[in-house]
Order: structure tokens, then C-alpha cells, then sequence
């Protein structure tokens, strides 16, 4: 699993970790079994029985919408003996065959993107320098599709063609570090549109009276991410800044049969009696549910 999780950390796709830390017997899994959950709700790897994966599967999306850990306990009833754990999530999972299991859930969030035009000069390389120490990640020069931000530092030199790339690129903010005189111009010259106007941030940076070019580079990342965090649902999530298109709808139903939340998806057991649709943990509720 560890290969697979460098694979997908590579490819910027978000994902969660979850490992066993602890079972009781009867349960199937052990410590270190582990398996990674995709923002569609499929999982990959083992961490417990089917019902156990739809327990694991609900509160890893939850996790992947705002990025905390969790430590998940997965118990077959609320009076099992199981050494507790302050601040774990506790969920009761009645299909569970007898045992009990805790699973750490780490969501894994891709860095957020940001361009830099002008990396050479005093301002960009300070820039670069302060983005790393934010764990943010640096495109490569001139690539800016799926960047959250891109500030462009040229001082004159390319700064026309390097917003325009940025605005083609469809990145939401565009930093430009200039005069306001100068930034004037440049937009101007530019001829954008309204809402590419709205895109961009002229003579970029938050007022804190920077003279150093480090001072420049902070204030303008301060704006970034000030911007940036606005825009977000969840004002305390981490700052990871990326559209999770494959994230699951998180459409939930309650099987019938056993009370449990699950997560549907196109591999959820589903049955239709007389015209209504139900939801299923396993195929075996769902059996049980259509031949009663």
C-alpha cells in the first residue's frame, strides 16, 4: 500500500490513509492492515469486512471535507469492552462478527498550486522561499493549469504574458507585484474583460508597510491566502485549495436491516420493494431486507 500511496500523493489526487492501530478477535483485520480511500468513496487495500469498510468509508469522507484526523472505533455493540480512547470517533456497527477494531484515518490532501513569473528576481525567488515554508507548492515555470494563484513578479519583464497565461489558464487570483501606476498600465494595456479584471490584484499585497523584498513577498502571500481562505466552505479546513471533483456526493442511507449509515455509491448493495429504493452495508442485509 505504501507504493500506491506515493502514486497518488504524485498525482495530486486527494486521498485518505487508514490503518488498524488496534483489533479484538473475532474481527478479520489486525494492526497494520491499512487501505487508502479515493474521494469517490471506493477503497483500495483491506481494513475489515464489508461492513466495517462502510463504517471506515463514511467517516473518510468526512474527513477528506475537512481534513482532520480521526481515530475511528468500529464496535458491534455500545456495551463492548473495548479500552477507550478520549476523542475517538466511536461508531456502532451491528454486523460486525464479534470483534472490534480502531482505524486512524489520515486524510491526504494535495498541496495548493502556485505560479510565480519572475522566480529569478529578489521578490520572486523571496517568494518561492516563504511558499515552501507555507507548504505550498510551486508549478513549473509558465505552467499554471490548476494553480490556485499566480503571482507575477517579472518587474517589467514578461508580466503582460505571464497574466494572460495565467487568466487562459482559468486561475482564480493573479498577484501582479507592481506600482499602482504601473499596474494601471499594464492592465490597460491588456484590455480584459470585467470579470478577468475582478481576477486580477494590482499592485498586489496586504499593507504592512513591507520595505525588504522578503516584506514584499510575505505581504503578498498574506493576501493569497487571506483571498484564498475566503473562498472556502469550511473556514478551518486546511488550506489545500483544490476543486476535489471526484469527490463523492455524499448521498447517505440507512439499511434497514441493521441501522448503519452507509455511503452510496455504484457498489452499494441496493434493493427496489414495491417502488421504493432501500440501501444495503452488505449483501447480506440486503438479502435478508428482500426476502422478509
Amino acid at each position: 500500500m505504501a507504493a500506491r500511496v506515493h502514486e497518488l500523493t504524485g498525482q495530486r489526487r486527494p486521498f485518505v490513509h487508514a490503518t488498524v492501530v488496534r483489533a479484538q478477535a473475532p474481527t478479520s483485520a489486525v494492526p497494520g492492515d491499512d487501505a487508502v480511500i479515493l474521494a469517490d468513496g471506493s477503497i483500495e487495500g483491506f481494513v475489515g469486512g464489508v461492513c466495517a469498510e462502510t463504517s471506515v468509508r463514511a467517516a473518510a469522507l468526512d474527513t477528506l471535507r475537512d481534513g482532520n484526523t480521526v481515530l475511528l472505533r468500529v464496535l458491534p455493540n455500545e456495551s463492548e469492552q473495548f479500552p477507550s480512547v478520549p476523542g475517538a470517533q466511536v461508531v456502532v456497527n451491528p454486523c460486525l462478527s464479534g470483534g472490534a477494531i480502531e482505524i486512524f484515518l489520515r486524510p491526504m490532501l494535495p498541496r495548493p498550486l502556485i505560479g510565480i513569473a519572475g522566480e529569478t528576481t529578489p521578490i520572486g525567488a523571496a517568494v518561492v522561499t516563504l511558499a515552501g515554508f507555507l507548504d505550498l507548492e510551486i508549478t513549473k515555470p509558465m505552467s499554471y493549469a490548476g494553480a490556485s494563484a499566480v503571482v507575477v513578479a517579472g518587474l517589467g519583464r514578461g508580466d503582460e504574458q505571464a497574466i494572460r497565461a495565467a487568466l487562459d489558464a482559468g486561475v482564480p487570483l493573479v498577484a501582479l507585484v507592481a506600482s499602482r501606476t504601473r499596474s494601471a498600465a499594464v492592465l490597460d494595456s491588456l484590455g480584459l474583460s470585467p470579470a478577468e479584471r475582478a481576477r486580477v490584484r494590482p499592485h498586489a499585497g496586504i499593507d504592512i508597510g513591507a520595505r525588504t523584498h522578503k516584506e514584499i513577498a510575505l505581504s503578498v502571500l498574506a493576501e493569497i491566502i487571506r483571498d484564498l481562505r475566503a473562498t472556502e466552505d469550511a473556514p478551518h479546513a486546511p488550506l489545500h485549495l483544490t476543486d476535489i471533483s471526484e469527490m463523492s456526493g455524499g448521498r447517505t442511507a440507512i439499511d434497514p436491516i441493521c441501522g448503519m449509515t452507509v455511503v452510496i455509491g455504484e457498489d452499494t448493495p441496493h434493493a427496489v420493494v414495491d417502488g421504493v429504493e432501500h440501501w444495503f452495508c452488505c449483501a447480506g442485509c440486503r438479502d435478508r431486507f428482500v426476502a422478509a
